[in-house]
């Protein structure tokens, strides 16, 4: 009963503080900055576990968090393409560094490091150029609607998961990498965001009702898909949980894993579908 309870406060507060960022303007790049900074120390702390890896973890965590507040200054006008330079210039100077640190494989450090940058850093990035403030919100304005879609339907995906897996799991959904997800969960996640999407089509009428059971059924699926992903890295490393930093959940890493997945398909749906 006490794990629950530890559980659910560390939810509550977590989903309290992404949400904050979410509405805020002011709190979007300190608290998806820091976010994106955890997570990137988190996995770049696990590549320990592969053996004779060594990525620069400070560096490679200074220069995702960099694109992802770059992103942001961009994604807002304030600012040209050329606010990307120093990133091009990081991504010199991992390449240019291993010349020089005698490291046992340096090709691995290289991939490992790129790793993190695509992985996590590329994909939250693509928060920003999603999640816009408006005023106008009376004239069916979208924003930051997208943003607080992805995150709802994620949350609501995992709670049908939980409680469906729970009373009726019986038959794996992916029992190589991931033995307690059930199809039966799945299909429970599925059907609760599937409703929930009409209750965003409802209130934002300006994206039709069939777009948004698209957009749910899209997050779902590779939300999913991040999650076994990142149940398949931690099986490979031999690891439980991606860290410690959230009681109860494990770390940052395995709160963002179906995030970081469903980001991009999430931004590509907008794109070809609803913002075209």
């Amino acid at each position: 009963m006490r794990d629950l309870s530890i559980r659910t406060l560390t939810a509550v507060v977590y989903a309290a503080v992404v949400l904050s960022g979410v509405f805020h303007p002011g709190a979007f790049p300190f608290v998806f900055g820091a976010i994106l900074g955890l997570t990137l120390w988190e996995f770049y702390g696990l590549m320990k576990h592969v053996g004779d890896v060594f990525p620069q973890r400070l560096a490679g965590t200074i220069g995702g968090v960099y694109l992802f507040l770059a992103s942001f200054v961009y994604a807002n006008d304030w600012a040209d393409a050329a606010i990307y330079l120093p990133y091009i210039l990081f991504l010199m100077y991992v390449f240019i560094s291993e010349l020089y640190s005698r490291a046992p494989h340096p090709v691995h450090n290289w991939a490992f490091l790129l790793l993190g940058q695509v992985y996590c850093a590329a994909s939250l990035s693509l928060l920003n150029f999603i999640t816009f403030w408006s005023t106008d919100a009376a004239q069916g304005d979208l924003t930051p609607w997208p943003a607080l879609a992805l995150f709802t339907f994620v949350w609501l995906n995992d709670t049908g998961a939980y409680l469906a897996g729970t009373i009726l799991g019986h038959h794996p959904l992916f029992e190589r990498i991931s033995p307690r997800k059930s199809w039966e969960g799945f299909v429970g996640g599925l059907l609760l965001t599937l409703c929930s999407s009409q209750v965003f089509a409802f209130y934002l009428p300006a994206v039709a009702w069939y777009n948004w059971l698209g957009l749910s059924l899209v997050v779902v699926l590779f939300a999913t898909w991040g999650d076994l992903t990142e149940s398949l890295m931690k099986r490979t490393l031999g690891i439980k949980d991606s860290g410690c930093l959230l009681p109860g959940h494990g770390g940052m890493l395995d709160r963002f894993d179906s995030i970081l997945m469903a980001l991009p398909a999430l931004y590509v749906y907008l794109k070809f579908f609803i913002q075209n």
